[in-house]
């Protein structure tokens, strides 16, 4: 668990990189109450950000992402 602005961010090392929580950083950097949906909405107004999702991994909520 890492700390950003006093807040835990959730994180691995896997094949020597770093890979951590979206939703945490998403927390993290805006308050959201509700960072999941925050970031649904973000994808959902910005085509080349929805795309980036899709190519190359799978998107889990928190319970499938918990590290």
């Amino acid at each position: 668990m890492a700390i950003f602005e006093e807040r835990p961010v959730r994180r691995v090392f896997h094949n020597e990189e770093w890979w951590f929580v979206l939703t945490d950083i998403v927390s993290a950097l805006t308050d959201s109450p509700a960072p999941s949906d925050y970031l649904k909405k973000l994808r959902r107004r910005d085509p080349s950000l929805a795309d980036a999702f899709k190519g190359g991994g799978t998107i889990c909520p928190p319970p499938c992402a918990s590290l």
